[in-house]
């Protein structure tokens, strides 16, 4: 495929950006939220796909997976931020409103990383399960780094009457790792999630248009002084994945374009991605959500959706309280509970029992989106 040149995310679309009921989420109640696991947090939730990319149902239960980690210790010890050092993708199932825990999706040991981020997944017509995630550090390393590269497992999915669980003998390949050209090496020893370069968060995506597969990752590129964040796309040829130009570059307000993903809605290619405020420049300059751009074909030429690019962002009043938005081809929206507000406190840093005290570590009430060209609104509660 030849990719067009990238569209380029600018301060002035962020100057359109106004207080809309249409593009802000409602508070959430914690009581809507309850934990599904009391001694892990769960974050950045994903279906596994069929092919057509519908929602996989095995025994009358959607399939899916997210992240965890165990809550070590007492909870109120344990900062939710440390979560990212211990993470692990978990298999789930979704049966209407209920949800239930099958376990660790591999087995211990088996991925090349000493952390599993987030990623994607689609079942095969032979009854295999590719799931594309990123593998965070090496196996084994202490204390964890933030090298990032693009793994694909494609274990067989083995469902007995209600226990689902995936083949814990399948490998585990590194698909795609930064080319230190296009895209800045994802290789730094020290760090934190919000200020690392990203090579992560592998988006499965078959185009209509050819019938051939795609991976969209969250990317950085040079951008002026530092870097910038950028969505790359990767095609495969016989197997084998290669990188091609990526489709939408932060022109030097943002590092952080995270868990990209595609959703084609009446001939149009829906482009979406997460941001923190914090992860602007300035920090705080645009508000925490999902946000995305649309174009006539996978490569483009994107604009950005209702002008500035937002699609959701999180209520004033609780600037933090949800993340990782994934839009899905029925245009539900889901992401997880993040930290409820105190006011003048940054959960991130402030104290463990305090950050604990806030953090939801489950998944959020399902939204849902209108789209529109390139308008779109949130569909109001109860409609």
């Amino acid at each position: 495929m030849s990719a067009g040149r990238p569209a380029r995310w600018t301060r002035r679309h962020l100057e359109l950006l106004a207080d809309d009921a249409a593009t802000t989420a409602p508070v959430i109640d914690p009581a809507a939220m309850p934990r599904i696991l009391t001694d892990h947090d769960l974050w950045d939730l994903w279906p596994v796909q069929e092919e057509d990319g519908s929602t996989c149902v095995i025994s009358g239960q959607e399939l899916w997976m997210a992240l965890s980690a165990p809550i070590l210790g007492r909870p109120e010890e344990r900062h939710p931020e440390e979560r990212h050092d211990q993470a692990r993708i978990r298999l789930l199932a979704k049966d209407g409103d209920r949800w239930t825990d099958l376990g660790h999706a591999f087995a211990d040991g088996a991925s090349p990383g000493s952390r599993e981020w987030s990623g994607s997944a689609v079942r095969r017509p032979d009854g295999t399960v590719s799931v594309f995630y990123t593998a965070a550090g090496r196996r084994g390393e202490t204390p964890p780094t933030f090298r990032q590269r693009v793994v694909e497992t494609r274990p067989a999915l083995v469902a007995d009457g209600r226990e689902i669980l995936l083949d814990p003998g399948a490998g585990h390949r590194e698909l795609l790792r930064s080319d230190g050209v296009m895209y800045l090496p994802a290789e730094e020893t020290t760090g934190a999630p919000g200020r690392i370069r990203a090579f992560r968060d592998p988006g499965w995506f078959r185009d209509p248009a050819d019938g051939r597969e795609y991976l969209l990752i969250a990317a950085s590129v040079a951008e002026g002084d530092g870097f910038g964040g950028a969505i790359a796309l990767a095609e495969t040829q016989d197997g084998a994945w290669s990188l091609l130009p990526p489709l939408v570059v932060a022109e030097g307000i943002n590092h952080e374009l995270e868990r990209p993903h595609v959703v084609v809605h009446r001939s149009r290619y829906y482009l979406f991605f997460s941001t923190q405020r914090h992860t602007f420049h300035p920090d705080g300059s645009a508000p925490t959500g999902l946000y995305g751009f649309a174009a006539p074909s996978l490569t483009g030429p994107y604009e950005p959706l209702n002008g500035s690019g937002l699609v959701l962002r999180n209520p004033r009043a609780e600037p933090d309280q949800a993340y990782a938005w994934l839009v899905l081809p029925d245009l539900q929206v889901v992401s997880f509970a993040n930290y409820r507000s105190s006011p003048g406190v940054d959960p991130r840093s402030a104290p463990a029992a305090q950050a604990r005290a806030g953090f939801g570590g489950t998944i959020a009430p399902i939204l849902k989106l209108t789209l529109n060209g390139t308008a779109t609104s949130l569909v109001p509660a109860g409609t």
